[in-house]
């Protein structure tokens, strides 16, 4: 009875063949989504998401915003003796003009306390920062600048950064971001300010001693050091401004697509099973069992499915391939797995209803008939 299945598909390659096109092409919709939705939120948040530190904590008046945050020396020092911080280290963060490839271009500094939390954790090429006026930079913004050995001006001052690594994946509101010493942060911030009295963390971060839980360590900073309110990095990143609003309209898009791929294969196979079932009364009336004519109706939903699957995936790889420096697009392996199953998944409840037609067919009330269905 599999045989005969695959025989159909084979016979009616072009009916099933533009089906798997059109899941192909909802398949292809929903992974290049989420891939630009994940490209995009890494633009916002990944400076932030690829740093060190486990647990971030801000002013208590920032409502979690870094922009807006000062944190004290008197309270980094009040954080150390918390029961289970490892370690804490400011960090210093602004955004500023400088001028990078002969041209002025805006870039967030994120001063760290060397050898301490909050350094970036992808690097790909280089070293990280071993003295002032040393950074890790963005890969992404290689070519605009920001290479290994280039020299970074901070428009309007005698600041300049050498660029001695670079990391993927930490742009951070999608500029670029030049990881530093905590000096060079404020020698920065000092020179574009100079009027300022005093220049203060953005915020502190924290490793946490092995084995110590960092949402639960966020919870006991906040409540134990006064003026300050702790996320563990995970709910840091998440509460960045336009990273939620970003979200629920990928959201909202994606379950939109999913849906119309689980009504598509739902009502192709019950219109294909509608028509074969004189031939499949036939095939039972002849001595063939319930349990395979139903197998034989899933072998071609998971066929279709899968073939929809690989064809979205090769599309996704295409538009990767196509697609700039300035805003790439990689197919991950492990998005496609889980994309694919959960539309194979839900292709296989949408055919429910033509399973359970072929389930509960009579083969009285077809054996007599000429019409064979969609068996030729």
């Amino acid at each position: 009875m599999m045989r005969l299945a695959l025989r159909e598909m084979r016979r009616a390659k072009l009916r099933f063949g533009f089906l798997s096109g059109a899941v192909g092409l909802l398949v292809f919709l929903i992974l290049f989504q989420q891939t630009l939705l994940g490209t995009l939120l890494g633009y916002f948040t990944g400076a932030l998401e690829n740093q060190s530190g486990e647990v971030v904590v801000y002013n208590e008046e920032a409502r979690q915003n870094l922009s807006g945050s000062l944190v004290s020396f008197d309270q980094i020092e009040a954080i150390a003796e918390v029961e289970g911080v490892a370690e804490v280290g400011p960090l210093g963060q602004g955004t500023f003009t400088v001028v990078a490839g002969g041209e002025e271009q805006e870039a967030a500094v994120w001063g760290y306390q060397l050898d301490g939390p909050g350094e970036p954790t992808t690097l790909v090429e280089g070293r990280l920062p071993e003295a002032d006026r040393e950074a890790v930079a963005s890969s992404i913004d290689a070519a605009a600048g920001f290479d290994i050995g280039d020299e970074v001006a901070v428009a309007g001052t005698d600041v300049t950064i050498t660029v001695v690594g670079l990391a993927s994946d930490i742009r951070f509101s999608v500029q670029p971001v030049l990881f530093v010493t905590y000096e060079t942060w404020e020698t920065t911030a000092e020179a574009v300010n100079p009027d300022a009295p005093l220049f203060l963390p953005s915020a502190a971060l924290v490793h946490t001693v092995d084995g110590v839980d960092a949402v639960d360590l966020a919870t006991l900073i906040t409540r134990e050091v006064d003026g300050v309110e702790a996320l563990d990095r995970a709910a840091a990143v998440d509460s960045l401004p336009g990273v939620e609003a970003v979200s629920q309209s990928f959201a909202l898009i994606l379950l939109l697509a999913f849906i119309v791929v689980t009504l598509v294969v739902g009502f192709f196979f019950l219109i294909i099973t509608v028509q074969k079932l004189p031939a499949l009364g036939l095939l039972k009336a002849l001595g063939q069992s319930t349990s395979s004519l139903v197998l034989s109706v899933s072998l071609q939903v998971l066929t279709v499915c899968v073939g929809g699957v690989v064809i979205g995936a090769l599309l996704l790889v295409g538009a990767g391939q196509a697609s700039g420096d300035s805003f790439p697009i990689s197919a991950d392996p492990g998005l496609i797995v889980t994309t694919g199953s959960i539309v194979v998944g839900l292709a296989l409840l949408a055919s429910i209803g033509s399973l359970r037609r072929v389930a509960r067919l009579d083969a009285t009330t077809v054996v007599g008939r000429q019409n064979l269905g969609g068996l030729e």
